[in-house]
């Protein structure tokens, strides 16, 4: 095909030849990184496809069951694969759970009791955390329950404070909690090294404490994930990247038997676990979106390298830079005003499938202290492994990019992000 042709189409789509043209150039910088991020797909393609191999994944496993869910061994089966693909000992990875925050406050509930501490080493946590935690008051919170918590914040580069965590860590510290997205946040994401680096250092200061990472986001973005490197749980939400795209609700804990046996407890009941729990239909569409979650991250992760490339040079502040190595598929952009996130976010949605015709304002939404803007035309509502940018109307006023299942909507989806900056005078081109 002709680029010609590829152009008059994306101009169909909106996008300006000048502005098609500017990212033509961006792109060609980018093969080298984007043939390493196939490269990291290929691999984790290949360890999802022997863990299925290695469980006799069957087109039985695929069957609805309902009710209590006694006996469901493509409910069983899956948590097994999960457990293989993350190399820990169980799993538990239900449509029961209905969101990454809820995976974490069943992940925290199970495995702390009154008295004891939880400990973030990295911070304030994500803003939906905080009224779980009781940073924010709420109704049964874990200060409710006599949870205490501490945080020890990140130095001004973004890196561990090593001797405040050290401090931190008390006779009552119980469960560390590492979130390894940035979050709504401009400080830079956790590699799975540095993830590592930090386990280490909290079991040497105190041997028995447990190990959570909130790994929303982050799946499949390298070869290695946190539990590779000795963390006791690792929790994130099916219908962000290990999905695929295709999970229509659902969430997933990996990690050791025994803090997933009381996270079963938790989730359903105590001395019924894992047992309950019917797949309500599910199976096919949790099997085949673990089995596309590779491909369709790596589409995503080469959207967020795309848009920094796109914008860094004209001189919006973007974390990670453009040539920054990347450790989850979020973009943040720096835009300076409500004004340039409004126009930001319309170009996402006007690049949706669906509710395309849609024009994104601020509102109020459950878990944040600021009014959200939220562009999201999905398949799945909330979806954030499909296209979709965020962010809370507060200062540095970031928009938060992510998703798309094929990378090619990602790109449309940038270029038409700056295409309504440009219309709105809030940009040039270089």
């Amino acid at each position: 095909m002709k680029e010609q042709n590829l152009k008059e189409m994306y101009g169909k789509l909106g996008v300006a030849p000048e502005t098609y043209d500017y990212g033509a150039r961006v792109l060609d910088g980018l093969r080298e990184r984007f043939a390493e991020i196939d490269r990291v797909a290929e691999y984790n393609q290949g360890k999802v496809l022997e863990a299925m191999r290695r469980n006799r994944v069957s087109a039985a496993h695929f069957a609805a069951t309902t009710g209590y869910g006694y006996n469901d061994e493509g409910r069983d089966t899956l948590e097994r694969v999960y457990a293989d693909v993350f190399h820990t000992e169980a799993a538990l990875v239900r449509p029961q759970i209905t969101c990454g925050t809820h995976a974490l406050t069943v992940a925290l509930s199970a495995n702390l009791l009154p008295g004891d501490e939880l400990l973030s080493p990295a911070g304030a946590p994500y803003d939906t955390l905080k009224e779980v935690i009781g940073i924010r008051e709420s109704r049964c919170s874990l200060k409710e329950y006599g949870v205490s918590y501490r945080q020890a914040d990140l130095n001004p580069d973004g890196t561990f404070d090593y001797p405040a965590i050290r401090e931190a860590i008390g006779p009552r510290t119980k469960l560390v909690t590492i979130q390894r997205s940035k979050g709504y946040d401009t400080r830079p994401s956790f590699s799975v090294a540095q993830i590592g680096e930090l386990i280490s250092f909290c079991r040497s200061v105190k041997a028995d404490v447990k190990i959570m990472v909130d790994n929303c986001y982050g799946e499949f973005v390298e070869p290695l994930e946190p539990s590779d490197m000795g963390a006791d749980m690792v929790v994130g939400s099916l219908i962000k990247n290990p999905g695929g795209g295709l999970a229509p609700i659902g969430g997933y804990i990996c990690g050791s038997a025994e803090c997933v046996e009381r996270c079963a407890y938790r989730l359903s009941a105590p001395g019924l676990g894992q047992e309950v729990g019917a797949n309500l239909g599910l199976m096919p569409a949790f099997y085949q979106g673990l089995f596309l979650a590779p491909t369709v991250t790596a589409g995503a992760l080469k959207g967020a390298i795309f848009a920094a490339a796109l914008y860094e040079p004209l001189g919006f502040a973007c974390v990670p830079g453009a040539a920054e190595p990347r450790h989850d598929i979020i973009q943040a952009v720096t835009l300076g005003g409500p004004e340039a996130m409004s126009a930001f976010c319309l170009g996402i949605q006007s690049a949706a499938p669906v509710d395309s015709y849609v024009t994104p304002v601020p509102g109020d939404m459950p878990g944040y202290d600021a009014p959200v803007i939220m562009a999201a035309g999905a398949f799945v509502q909330g979806s954030s492994i499909e296209l979709s940018a965020d962010g809370p109307i507060r200062p540095p006023y970031a928009v938060y990019f992510q998703g798309g299942l094929t990378w090619y909507h990602a790109k449309t989806g940038i270029l038409l992000s700056l295409q309504k900056l440009l219309d709105a005078g809030l940009t040039r081109l270089p």
